[in-house]
């Protein structure tokens, strides 16, 4: 790759990751040896070889091609903040003491880094990328601070802490894999599959609901009737009722039906016992006309169980 055509990676206030782009470029150039260890001087007063006199001008020329590197890599102002630009190696200890802090700053970063990442849990309406994006978050910024970190420590953490819902997931993964020798794209990718399935069980869950809720609005199937009990939807079914919960539809109090009302008329009625199971339509013993044969269920409405007026 010619220098034309290579992107310099640009210092933007973020130390670490600037470091490591520039770093990979130098190794890829088979420079970074100027960086580490850097270019070693002979002593005052040592003789040399025309062959050491011959690769030390060679190394001071690629050092200065570095430097170039350094130089497109950072603004003016931080350019005149650095003091020492003698050699590129001089240049990087200078970025690195500035921007990356003294020891103690950085273990004590490392510790609250390690505090987080331990009591981190998965919430329960957090979704498996949104959770995995958040734990390695955390395990970049351990990375970037010191912190030996293997995916099998990241795999242990995920599962453990994961929301309740996904429990036998876990123990199955458990159980069917190694997990010391998963990586965190494999457990990521199989914990996804199990989130959609469980989003798939959701939707047919409420669907079903849906088409319950629609069948007892419109008088379909079976649904439960006012007092509890179930019965068709013509009101012809049978049933045992406790009256202490019946409203009465005159005065509306509890324990009596609208045709035992204090405050109501007399009216021809069928006696039943209170355990026994009753019809809800029922005729009268005397035959008279047809109309006046057949009772109505009482529904509260205002045209009255009975449908003779006189008898109401």
């Amino acid at each position: 790759m010619s220098d034309e055509k290579m992107k310099i990676p640009v210092f933007d206030g973020h130390y670490e990751h600037w470091s490591e782009m520039m770093e990979n470029l130098l190794r890829a150039k088979q420079v970074w040896n100027l960086i580490e260890p850097g270019i070693v001087e002979p002593a005052v007063g040592i003789a040399q070889s025309e062959a050491q006199r011959k690769r030390l001008e060679d190394l001071r020329m690629k050092d200065r091609h570095v430097k170039h590197y350094l130089f497109e890599a950072i603004n003016r102002v931080t350019f005149e903040q650095i003091l020492d630009r003698s050699t590129s190696k001089a240049i990087w200890e200078s970025m690195k003491k500035r921007y990356v802090g003294n020891e103690l700053v950085k273990r004590s970063m490392l510790q609250k880094l390690r505090r987080d990442f331990e009591v981190f849990e998965m919430k329960n309406n957090e979704t498996i990328p949104e959770y995995f994006g958040k734990v390695l978050s955390i395990e970049n910024q351990m990375r970037s601070n010191g912190e030996v970190m293997e995916d099998v420590k990241v795999v242990e953490k995920i599962l453990r802490t994961l929301s309740e819902k996904y429990n036998y997931v876990v123990v199955s993964i458990e159980e069917s894999k190694n997990v010391e020798e998963m990586t965190i794209h494999e457990l990521q990718s199989s914990l996804v599959v199990h989130e959609q399935k469980f989003k798939r069980g959701e939707k047919d869950e409420e669907q079903a609901l849906k088409m319950e809720d629609g069948e007892s609005l419109t008088g379909r199937g079976r649904g439960r009737g006012r007092f509890g009990s179930r019965g068709r939807g013509h009101g012809r079914g049978r049933g045992s009722f406790n009256k202490e919960t019946i409203e009465c539809y005159r005065c509306h109090k509890l324990g009596h039906f609208s045709y035992e009302c204090p405050g109501s008329k007399e009216a021809n009625f069928a006696g039943f016992d209170e355990g026994e199971e009753v019809m809800l339509m029922v005729k009268t013993e005397r035959r008279e006309e047809t109309r006046n044969c057949i009772w109505f269920l009482d529904s509260g409405c205002s045209n009255h169980m009975c449908g003779i007026r006189e008898r109401y």
